[in-house]
């Protein structure tokens, strides 16, 4: 399994906008079939340069999926957020290979 994590820093004059955007984006990401999944987390560490950060992290069964994903979709998707936010949003991406999954054993209550 793969992830692909892209944290973006987004200024806070376009935040609402960002996030009502991000709606209709992620899903678009995930009708490319090349991801199971995606999870939208919030970084929890102020930046210097301001803005709020996000992560976030799309899961690929395989490596053949990911790379699909760049050969055929990433561009249009990347330029998608670049039209609309390109000066007041930062991003980068990390590829991650799941290697072991664990799980608590501990039981709430």
């Amino acid at each position: 399994m793969y992830i692909y994590n892209v944290t973006v820093n987004i200024d806070e004059s376009v935040h609402k906008e960002w996030l009502t955007w991000m709606q209709t984006h992620i899903p678009e990401v995930l009708a490319t079939g090349r991801f199971t999944s995606a999870k939208m987390t919030q970084v929890l560490v102020e930046e210097e340069m301001g803005g709020v950060t996000y992560s976030v992290q799309y899961t690929a069964n395989t490596r053949e999926d990911l790379d699909n994903y760049y050969k055929h979709d990433a561009e249009k998707l990347r330029s998608d957020a670049m039209k609309k936010f390109a000066d007041k949003m930062v991003a980068f991406r990390t590829e991650l290979k799941v290697i072991e999954e664990f799980y608590s054993t501990v039981s709430s209550n």
